[in-house]
């Protein structure tokens, strides 16, 4: 049993005494515990090392008691198993050599066994559930089928993702079939990462706010629809659609157990769009943790009395940005913890 569920009642829909809190990308640059690290090992590696993995997950909470913890790891272990290499570039960031881009690249693409491709995460979440202790939730996930492709098309991020986008529009029956690949490999891989461990799974789609309405239901939505529906009744599915307000009232729908909002969105517009009958993630800008300390405090404490306190999970819109002072990270834990209705 975990001690604090507060999490998973959350994700149930539960009356809770106060909302729980993580933050997206807690795991990570803002810590200069986790900088340490860095500084000796390369990002795959730490990555792929389940000693080196684990401990950087429990980094935040061993600093500042979040109500769950999320795996270290990164969406592009996917293509990676898919037999696409991937590397990660000081100062610039993913980077695919060997982009797709015709009906050939993508034959050449493995569905993988993803219990060999990947076990490495898998060794890493048996890690973490030993320093975890079963004190708090652990999180594994994924990102979206959408987004991997747009990665493994265009080759490297990018603000708008036209080769992507390009691939989709011109080349639809190799972009789809790609996207099944990474559908079917996704799915395996996270039934295998609730199998060693995981409490519950996010689907991360980054890059979903880049399709319009019509696009985004097409290339995007009814691939993570087939991710929900093959893991919801093996854990809690939250789906995280960044930029996807326009599609909260299909998503409400979907079997999901909570959605993530970005900042774009207010509480009230994610509570109508929704119905008001899920749990809702979010959705503090994380550029306003550059704010005092004393200003996150109120601004947070004004964000759960929008939303509610139940059926939500408070997050901030996107992930933490890597220069964000340890108290204002701090404060922003701090004044979820102390709410009082």
């Amino acid at each position: 049993m975990i001690k604090n569920d507060l999490f998973l009642r959350a994700l149930k829909g539960e009356t809770v005494e106060r909302p729980p809190v993580w933050m997206m990308r807690q795991a990570g640059r803002y810590l200069p515990e986790f900088m340490e690290i860095k500084a000796k090992y390369d990002f795959f590696t730490r990555c792929q090392t389940p000693e080196l993995a684990s401990e950087i997950t429990v980094q935040p909470i061993r600093r500042y008691g979040m109500d769950a913890a999320i795996l270290f790891s990164d969406i592009l272990v996917i293509p990676q198993a898919m037999n696409i290499e991937v590397q990660m570039k000081p100062n610039f960031g993913p980077y695919l050599p060997n982009p797709i881009r015709t009906q050939q690249d993508v034959d050449n693409v493995i569905v993988p066994d993803v219990t060999e491709a990947l076990d490495y995460v898998y060794q890493a979440i048996k890690a973490t559930k030993e320093k975890l202790n079963d004190e708090i939730p652990l999180i594994g996930f994924a990102g979206s089928p959408w987004t991997i492709l747009c990665y493994c098309v265009q080759g490297q991020g990018s603000k708008n993702f036209d080769k992507a986008k390009k691939f989709c529009f011109t080349n639809p029956v190799a972009a789809h079939q790609m996207l099944q690949k990474i559908t079917d490999t996704t799915i395996a891989y996270l039934k295998e990462k609730v199998k060693a461990g995981c409490n519950a799974v996010q689907v991360f789609d980054s890059w979903g706010g880049m399709l319009s309405p019509e696009d985004y239901q097409e290339f995007s939505w009814k691939y993570i629809q087939q991710i929900i529906d093959a893991l919801k009744d093996d854990a809690p599915v939250i789906a995280f659609g960044k930029g996807c307000w326009f599609a909260l009232d299909v998503m409400a729908k979907s079997g999901a157990s909570a959605l993530g909002v970005d900042w774009t969105c207010s509480p009230r517009n994610a509570r109508y769009l929704t119905g008001n009958n899920i749990t809702l993630q979010g959705n503090f800008d994380p550029t306003r943790l550059y704010s005092s300390p004393e200003k996150i405090k109120t601004m947070v404490t004004d964000m759960i009395n929008q939303f509610g306190k139940d059926k939500y999970i408070v997050n901030l819109g996107h992930g933490i940005l890597p220069d964000i002072p340890l108290e204002n990270a701090k404060a922003f834990i701090d004044a979820v913890k102390n709410y009082k209705a």
